[in-house]
């Protein structure tokens, strides 16, 4: 499988990715490394008490991982969380529905984590 073929297969955009890092060995390398990175994780377990200053922090980090990433799917569902929990806003999104994107970027991180696991070979 080529690099181009896993960014098909888990819906990211190659070109960003490319556009952000103009190498391919770096995005090889980066996109092997994501799901060591704890970004997602970090995100995911801020989720668990709500609590606004860490899911805005972890939810800010990890839109400007996947965005470099070029993972654009994880970066907006991100950026929505980090627009929710962004200091001096208020929250538009009930407890319920933050839950609900919590469980939408688990479900995607975990499909990018199975294709870089195929393409890693």
């Amino acid at each position: 499988m080529t690099i181009q073929e896993l960014y098909q297969q888990i819906g990211g955009s190659y070109q960003q990715a490319i556009g952000v890092l103009r190498v391919d060995k770096l995005v090889d390398k980066h996109i092997r490394k994501f799901p060591k990175g704890g970004v997602v994780e970090n995100l995911l377990a801020a989720g668990q008490t709500l609590d606004r200053a860490k899911i805005f922090e972890t939810a800010h980090a990890m839109k400007g991982v996947c965005g470099n990433l070029g993972l654009v799917g994880l970066a907006a569902l991100a950026s929505e969380l980090s627009e929710e929990f962004r200091p001096g806003t208020p929250r538009t999104l009930s407890d319920g529905a933050v839950r609900e994107k919590l469980a939408e970027i688990d479900a995607l991180y975990q499909r990018t984590k199975d294709g870089i696991a195929r393409y890693e070979g």
